[in-house]
């Protein structure tokens, strides 16, 4: 990937364990303090490199993400008004959403959300969506919160839409992003938006050990 000179070799095992480091856990500063004491050709190539060959896993999340988690998943029994003042609490402070439902072993529906530290943004071309879709079940209907019409907000309209899908048994799932109004990375001009997105699959069993 790149050398280091005679006078630099003293600083190899830590560019090897902050890029180790890195890898495991994306922290840029811990490496930005390594990267800044080498060789500028050094630092250039090593970054180079991760760019190219190192992106981060992104799990459920498309090219546009990933976002950390700071809430790893609150059960809901059922979309009332608990549920919505969570998720307007949550909307309102700018965290991402995820949120899904899922079946018991009692047969019985929950609704599992994550929030985010961020919303993720897309550009303005691309598709109202941040979450990956699965491989193993088709899409049969998305709406935004960009269809709204009325004077109900965008959290009640997205719980609306989830609770009818949710209804006739099928696979559903909400979350939140940043439309840009251009195609380069999101510099504040833009909406927020809800998504939901309905499967043509039954509501999957609830997975508590995630």
């Amino acid at each position: 990937m790149t050398t280091l000179g005679a006078g630099d070799l003293h600083l190899t095992g830590e560019l090897v364990d902050a890029l180790n480091c890195f890898l495991a856990d994306r922290d840029e500063t811990a490496l930005g303090v390594v990267l800044d004491r080498v060789p500028k050709p050094v630092r250039m190539a090593a970054q180079q490199y991760l760019k190219d060959k190192c992106a981060p896993m992104l799990g459920a999340f498309t090219g546009f993400g990933p976002i950390d988690v700071v809430r790893p998943a609150v059960y809901f029994s059922d979309i009332d008004d608990e549920l919505e003042e969570y998720l307007e609490g949550a909307y309102m402070i700018g965290l991402g959403i995820r949120m899904s439902n899922e079946r018991g072993n009692d047969g019985d529906v929950d609704w599992v959300m994550q929030l985010l530290s961020d919303e993720v943004s897309v550009p303005a071309s691309a598709e109202p969506r941040t979450w990956a879709l699965p491989a193993e079940a088709k899409l049969l209907q998305t709406w935004t919160s960009t269809r709204l019409t009325g004077g109900i907000g965008p959290v009640r309209s997205a719980l609306n839409v989830a609770e009818d899908a949710s209804a006739q048994g099928r696979w559903v799932r909400i979350h939140t992003l940043l439309h840009s109004d251009r195609d380069v990375d999101f510099e504040g001009n833009g909406s927020s938006e809800f998504v939901v997105d309905v499967f043509d699959a039954p509501i999957p069993l609830q997975h508590l050990d995630e």
